[in-house]
């Protein structure tokens, strides 16, 4: 089941929508579930100043997608990269592991947006 953090999350996500006039955006799916997840993110001096999120997904994926912007908000670009998903599950206080395949594309979008913001 999951905790009382990823239902909270679930039913009142933080930083859901489209973002007017990002710095970048990225997007990743996974075909065999059928999550899509969509960043978006203001960047600043190297520091994520916004950043928000549009996820067709899961109670798990809608989740990840809003914690994670959370920990990434007013962060380096490098401390960024660095969030796992061993951070987002402790943030959630865990998730099912059949679940985990959810926050490894939180990363992998996150990651993404950042890296092609510096490829700019």
């Amino acid at each position: 089941m999951y905790s009382k953090k990823v239902i909270d999350h679930f039913q009142n996500p933080k930083n859901m929508g489209k973002m007017k006039n990002p710095d970048v955006m990225a997007e990743v799916g996974n075909p065999q579930c059928g999550d899509i997840m969509k960043f978006y993110l203001k960047i600043k001096d190297n520091v994520i100043k916004d950043i928000s999120f549009e996820t067709m997904g899961c109670v798990a994926a809608i989740s990840t997608s809003s914690m994670i912007t959370e920990m990434a908000k007013g962060k380096t670009l490098d401390q960024a990269m660095k969030i796992s998903y061993n951070d987002i599950a402790k943030e959630l206080g865990n998730l099912p592991p059949v679940k985990i395949h959810c926050a490894n594309l939180a990363v992998e979008v996150l990651q993404k947006a950042i890296n092609d913001y510096r490829g700019k």
